[in-house]
């Protein structure tokens, strides 16, 4: 029984899950473009490997051959190539399911020159997602070297497709991955589920190498803002029944709660996997202590260091190499041990517990059962864990025009836009284009150059619109320079585009012309003037003595006796102006003591008889004696 156990638990831990899985099949769309009979959108399955083109799309013929077809054997041993002729399309090589793994069919198309692999089911069922060989080790070395697409069509189509060639036909498709991940926003939300065991072999060391050459473009990403990573580790649990056994409490920790496989798979010597446990929880802590800290991604650090010190290999996957490198990232080691908690108490460990939860599809994203596991906006990443096609999900997560510029560095991408500007509008003389180059390919939006927004369709046209458009090449409008004179048609605002400056005429915009004021008779026409035209203007000049007032386009004389007549005239007005102001007072004055007086005079003759008034007869005095 002990001996059973021993073979078996590794395979228990993996494979009895504590919820009823969910796995999401990730698609590309498949268009097919000719010939009419079978043109239309199909669903493909994306392979587990190679490198999808996450972001763009790819035009190819169909191809499938007379012999080899299941693609099981080199293409050489038949003299058969794939490679495309100078200006024709790629080559897509339709194999059948079956006898093989399906890494091995993609990998001798690869070589027979074919750009991507359709293999068609042999049996109707639903899509599912080619992975590559668990523990074929012959394997290895040629998954690794796969870098074209690969998909999986339903057994119905791939008949159609044999069909339509065995009749003639040309079948022209398209494959799409500008879809495959969402980019809603933005940020890019992405996260790995990863292992800190580095002897579990091929993918171990995929994913080991994966981490430490991706870790420079990550942390670019997370301090820019433009990404919001985090790291994910499996846990599984021991079936109850075993909870007591030694290799169950070999390989987990909390009780059985969260436990590992075995890294060497034999339980009498080397590491244990409660021993990869330790170290996952570790790591996550870190991830956890930094990002409270605002430096996510110190988790990259910390992670690759240890790879580099403390390798199994080497006898150093332990505690105190993991406080050395620790201390010397500065991380806070109070703070991860409150984190990481009691690994031998018989209670859950929320970290550990989170873990398990989110190893739950949720939406769009399926469970995550394979290791490793990257998840971009809530979609599995399917292809191979490498720097550049990673880099390319990741970029193809970004909303469209807002992607950093490590998506745009010639590793990533063709810059439309050297190619006849990319069909968009510019204006040469100024060094302005409404072309933009995407990761997905380029737009033609009209810029914003200097704080200035420029308006129209990005096509044919932009105009600079809003307050300090004439900054930008004149807002569009004439301008010429001459000695040292220079004028501008543009005006500073939204009415009024493009208007000629005064002592020029035109339409503003290709061209405005001095106007002659002397010969149109527009000014200097007093008798005793003498007009001469300047560009843009004129000088005007008076005979003898006399100035010209250009405001009132007249000549005065400037010697001093006028000068002074005129001051006198000036301070006799003024004395007029007082005068009359003095007299006008007076009369005002008299009149108003005139009306008082009378007024007066008519009220006291109601109780008086006045010196000119005669007394009034009958009169009685109200005073009593």
């Amino acid at each position: 029984m002990k001996q059973l156990l021993r073979f078996l638990l590794p395979w228990l831990l993996l494979s009895v899950p504590f919820y009823e899985a969910r796995f999401v099949v990730e698609k590309n769309s498949l268009s097919v473009t000719s010939p009419d009979s079978i043109k239309g959108t199909h669903d493909s399955a994306i392979g587990n490997f190679g490198i999808p083109q996450y972001g763009g799309s790819m035009a190819g013929t169909v191809v499938y051959p007379k012999e080899n077809q299941k693609s099981c054997k080199e293409f050489s041993d038949f003299s058969i190539s794939f490679k495309s002729q100078p200006g024709a399309l790629p080559t897509f090589l339709l194999v059948d399911r079956g006898d093989c793994f399906f890494a091995l069919k993609v990998w001798n198309a690869q070589k027979a020159g074919a750009s991507a692999v359709l293999v068609a089911d042999n049996v109707d069922e639903p899509l599912i997602t080619m992975d590559t060989p668990e523990e074929d080790v012959s394997s290895a070395k040629y998954i690794e070297n796969i870098t074209i697409p690969s998909a999986l069509v339903t057994k119905g189509f791939g008949e159609k497709l044999k069909k339509a060639i065995s009749g003639g036909d040309m079948v022209n498709l398209n494959l799409d991955w500008r879809e495959a991940v969402p980019h809603p926003d933005d940020r890019v939300e992405y996260e790995l589920w990863t292992n800190s065991n580095d002897e579990c072999g091929v993918k171990c060391d995929m994913l080991m190498e994966f981490v430490k050459d991706f870790k420079g473009a990550a942390q670019i990403l997370e301090k820019g803002g433009y990404t919001q990573f985090r790291p994910h580790y499996i846990t599984w649990y021991c079936p109850h029944a075993f909870t007591l056994s030694r290799q169950c409490k070999s390989q987990c920790i909390n009780k059985g709660r969260y436990c590992a496989p075995d890294p060497e798979q034999d339980f009498s010597s080397g590491y244990d996997g409660k021993d990869v446990v330790v170290e996952n929880l570790r790591q996550l802590c870190v991830y956890k202590v930094a990002n409270e800290t605002g430096k996510p991604w110190v988790w990259w650090d910390y992670v690759t260091d240890f790879q580099i010190r403390c390798p199994m290999k080497e006898k150093k996957y332990n505690k105190e190499c993991a406080d050395s490198v620790i201390k010397s990232l500065g991380i806070d080691s109070r703070k991860l041990d409150k984190c990481m908690g009691d690994p031998n108490a018989d209670m859950d460990n929320p970290v550990l517990k989170e873990e398990q939860d989110a190893q739950v599809g949720k939406g769009s994203r399926g469970d995550v059962t394979i290791l490793p596991t990257l998840v971009v906006n809530n979609r599995q990443y399917r292809g191979k864990l490498e720097k550049s096609a990673v880099l390319k999900a990741l970029c193809s997560g970004f909303e469209e025009t807002t992607e950093p510029a490590i998506c745009l560095s010639t590793e990533m991408e063709t810059n439309e836009c050297l190619d006849n500007n990319g069909g968009c509008w510019q204006d040469k003389s100024a060094n302005i284009t409404a072309c933009k180059d995407t990761f997905r390919g380029k737009v033609c939006v009209c810029p914003i150059v200097d704080g200035v927004r420029f308006k129209g369709d990005g096509y044919n046209h932009c105009e600079p619109s809003g307050p300090g458009r004439c900054t930008i090449n004149n807002g569009g409008c004439w301008h010429e320079e001459r000695d040292g004179h220079a004028f501008s048609a543009c005006v500073d605002k939204d009415s009024v585009k493009c208007e000629c400056p005064p002592g020029f005429k035109g339409d503003g915009i290709k061209k405005c012309e001095d106007i002659n004021e002397c010969k149109e008779k527009k000014a200097c026409q007093c008798p005793e003037c003498s007009c001469k035209n300047t560009w843009g203007s004129y000088e005007c000049s008076c005979s003898g003595d006399l100035l010209y007032m250009r405001d009132h386009d007249t000549c005065i004389s400037k010697t001093g006796s006028q000068v002074k007549s005129a001051w006198a005239a000036v301070w006799l007005i003024m004395l007029s102006l007082g005068l009359a102001a003095g007299g006008a007072y007076l009369v005002y004055k008299y009149r108003l003591r005139q009306y008082m007086d009378s007024e007066i005079r008519a009220i006291m003759a109601q109780y008086m008889p006045l010196d000119s008034q005669p007394e009034v007869q009958h009169h009685v005095n109200d005073e009593r004696a």
